[in-house]
Formats: C-alpha cells, structure tokens, sequence
C-alpha cells in the first residue's frame, strides 16, 4: 500500500510518528512532504511548493491521509492566525476534487480540527492579543452561550458585564471563526460527493460552552440533515488523527478488521473524564477502535490483542506531579501491581499486549514502567504509548498495535524515553532547576537552545540506562531537538543496538 500523509503541522507528533510507525511495516510505503515544506509554528507552508508536490505523487498512491488544515490554511497555528477570504477557502477546497480526477481510484481520508479557543492568556499558539485578552474571549462567550441555554446568576451576570474587549478583536477572532466552520461544514459536501472518503473532525478543545461549542454544534447539525454520521467521526484529539486514519487506509486496503479485547487497571477507569476531554475514557475507546477500522470484542481469546489501559483509579493528574501531591486514588482505587502481573500473565499465555498509559495525563506512569521493567516484559509489548492526552496516548497506542509487524523494539524505547523519562520526569527537572541557573525559561532559550538539548539528551540517557532493558537493548540518542523553541515535547532521533538479533 503506498500512502500520501499531508501532516498537520512539522511537528514530530504530525510529521516522526507516522513515518516510525509505518517503518513498522513492510506492506506500507509512506511518502511525505520534505519538512521545509510544511511551515514553521506561526509561519504558513509555501501552499503553491506543497501543491506541486502532491500533484507530482498523487498518481502513484493508492490512498491519502490529508490534513484540511494544512492543505488549506498551511499548518494548524496558522488556521488561527490566517487573514483569508472565502473565495480562497473555496479554491483551496476544490484541490481535493482536482486530485481525485486526477488519480480516480484514490482513496482520501481526511480530518479538519474545529478552531479551538483556549481559556488563558498566551499568544505562543493564538494571535497576538490573545496574550492579554485570550481568557477574556473564551469567558465572555461561554457566559454568553451559558446565557441562551440555560441563564445566568447574578454574580454570572455582572461577570459578563465587567468583561472589557475591544470590539475589533471581538471582530477579527470571530470573522476568522466564521470562516473556518464554513470550511468544516463546507467539507461535509466533498464527503458527500464522495470526493472524500472518510472524515474525522477532530476536538482539540473540548468546553461544552462558548466559540468551540458553537462551531461543533453548528457541524453536527449539518452532518445530521446530510445523513453522514457513518462516514464521520467527532471526538476529542488532534495530534494522532493521522496515525488513526493511516491504520484505517491500510484495514480498508487489506481488508482487514482487527479485534480488540480492552482490559483496564482500575474499576473505574472506563468511566473516567481525562484532563482535556469531555467523555468518558470508554467512549472514546470506541470512537477510536471505530476510527482505526477495528473492533471491541468480550473475550481475549476472540481478540488479535489485548488493549492494556493504564487508567487513573479515580481522578487523572499530571504526569509531573509531585508524589506527595498525588492523589490518593492513584492507590487506593487502583492496583498497580497486580495490572503488571495481568500483562505479564497475558504475555506468558501467548496473547499480543499493547499498553495505552492513559494513567495521567502530559507524560508515562514511571512506576507501572518500573514493575514490567522488573517483570522482564516491557520488549514483549506490541506497542506503548503514554504522551499528552489520552486521546492522543491511545490513538498512537493502536496505530503500532495494528500496524506493527517487525522492530516495534525501537518504537516502543523511544516512547518509553519520551513519554515517560521526557514528560513525567526530565521536563520537570529542566524547567525548575536547570533553566533558571541559565537566566532562561520555558519559552525563552537565548543563544543556549544547544545547550539545553545537551542537558536534556544526557539526563534521558541516564534515565535509560536506568531500566533493566537498557542492558538487552542498548540505546544511543544522537539528536534532541526542541520544536517550537519550548520545553513541552521533544524531536529525538535514537539507535537501539543489536535490534536486528532482538527483533520484536
């Protein structure tokens, strides 16, 4: 199967994930743009460079992964910022009917995030004035939507009363606004034409109040009236749409319908809202498994692996939290140990295992590592995942799962370094200790941006080395970088040794 992945965004999420995971399996050749052509945080992709470059592949490909935001506005920070007109919208949109007359046994499989509208001040993702009206926006309308469905209290009232925005901000965000629910819905009738094969709309902001619930809701009720509720899907996430969507393009090209028995550490844990999420943590199991092309079976004998998720036991944290700030449910609602021993158990029976670490959110649990590490099984995994949100943990989670069919090792280290080491515990020891004694910051480097990475790169190494693992499969790191010039993920490029005498 030969795929075309118009990414996201140039990050290592959108742009090194897929392209490892596909690595993964000799049945799928992925072709994607070069990274100088998919644009640079705020700064748009060179659309008419990006065009020439999908026209000259899209003949030899059976199937394409394609980010709407991308092809369109040229990169998710820069759907926020743009300063389009509806005319170019369209014209970029009718790219997508061009390439299906171009290459008619195309197959297309697209996702367009609703515009987001965090609820803070900062402008690192958002136009410039959202560093000091960027929470105001968000609360003046989700009182105002609050207001229309339900009422307001009096001290709700004056709330909404005492918010002071320009107006031309008001105008700017919400003429941008408009324009891009226009291309969400605009793109329901490509579906419908059949220009578009499948559809995901992704949540990367999940409010049940204000801009982005509007957007959402206008969405659905178009879907609805067009009768396209089969061939979309909507739920929280955004970063591993295209791992999700890439493993449906190669079931729906093989034929394939994989079954997946789900098997949680806490009672609880299906019922669980994550942090960023809306739903509960089952809910968006199914969405996800239905996404992926695959389905929830009863049993681990009718499966073709089994979905270990590390759920919280009552309330998710993050990752970094102190351990004395943990909370208590992470213990007494949970039993962590016995969950090691189910995997180990399932592992030792013969069943293929994958670990979706869902426990917290932005970062691995360690101490679930730990105990597999000491039960000699983390190399027996099929896949891990356990970054950012759960969501995004379990999309990546089942993409290796299904598609993974030689050297998962190298994978499966590399998320260990940076879900886990990374975001639960090397981030956290940078930003508080490492970076002041430098005079920097989070978002600020100087001229140190190399001196950072070493930093980072010689703790993850320690880290490592740390595991029982590390000994079976040494590993090299030869790059960190820092995407975006801040401390919150990693680009990394690793070399595991003697991994063709240990292939997983």
């Amino acid at each position: 199967m030969k795929t075309l992945l118009i990414p996201l965004d140039e990050r290592p999420c959108n742009y090194q994930y897929p392209q490892m995971i596909a690595q993964t399996n000799h049945q799928i050749e992925l072709i994607v743009p070069p990274q100088s052509l998919l644009g640079n945080k705020k700064e748009s992709a060179p659309l008419e460079k990006l065009d020439r470059f999908i026209y000259e592949h899209i003949h030899q490909v059976d199937n394409m992964v394609l980010s709407i935001d991308m092809l369109v506005y040229g990169g998710l920070i820069p759907s926020r910022l743009h300063n389009k007109k509806k005319e170019e919208l369209i014209s970029r949109l009718n790219i997508i009917k061009r390439l299906k007359e171009m290459n008619p046994k195309l197959k297309i499989y697209a996702f367009n995030c609703i515009m987001r509208c965090p609820s803070y001040n900062s402008a690192q993702e958002e136009p410039d004035y959202y560093e000091e009206y960027g929470y105001q926006l968000f609360r003046r309308k989700y009182l105002l939507d609050y207001q229309q469905r339900h009422g307001l209290t009096m001290e709700e009232e004056k709330e909404l009363e005492s918010i002071c925005i320009p107006q031309d901000i008001i105008d700017d965000y919400e003429k941008r606004r408009n324009l891009n629910t226009f291309v969400n819905i605009q793109i329901l009738s490509y579906l419908e034409n059949k220009d578009i094969d499948f559809l995901v709309i992704p949540q990367d902001d999940s409010s049940p109040y204000g801009y982005t619930a509007i957007s959402q809701q206008e969405v659905i009720q178009v879907l609805k009236e067009k009768h396209l509720d089969r061939q979309v899907m909507i739920y929280p996430g955004a970063d591993e749409v295209a791992l999700s969507l890439l493993t449906r393009a190669y079931h729906d090209f093989y034929q394939l319908k994989p079954k997946v028995y789900p098997y949680y550490a806490s009672i609880l844990g299906p019922t669980i809202i994550p942090n960023y999420e809306d739903r509960p943590m089952y809910e968006s199991l199914k969405s996800h498994i239905r996404v992926c092309g695959a389905r929830i079976v009863a049993t681990p004998q009718e499966a073709d692996f089994i979905l270990a998720i590390n759920a919280p036991g009552k309330i998710m944290q993050e990752s970094f939290v102190d351990e004395k700030e943990k909370d208590i449910t992470y213990t007494s609602y949970r039993q962590l140990l016995d969950f090691a021993y189910t995997i180990q158990e399932y592992i030792e029976q013969g069943y293929h295992v994958a670990l979706c670490d869902s426990a917290f959110s932005n970062g691995g649990d360690i101490q679930l590592i730990e105990y597999l590490d000491e039960l000699n099984v983390l190399d027996k995994l099929i896949s891990y995942a356990g970054w950012n949100t759960n969501c995004n943990t379990l999309g990546t989670t089942l993409a290796q799962a299904c598609l993974g069919e030689t050297n998962m090792i190298k994978n499966i280290c590399f998320r260990i370094i940076e879900d886990v080491f990374y975001q639960a515990c090397v981030r956290k020891e940078v930003v508080n200790y490492n970076l002041p004694c430098l005079g920097l910051s989070y978002y600020d480097f100087k001229n140190q941006q190399d001196q950072v990475e070493q930093i980072i790169k010689d703790k993850l190494q320690e880290y490592y080395k740390s595991l029982k693992i590390s000994q079976k499969y040494p590993v090299i790191i030869h790059r960190i970088n820092l995407p975006w010039k801040r401390m919150f993920e990693i680009g990394m490029e690793i070399e595991v040794c003697y991994e063709r005498n240990n292939e997983v």
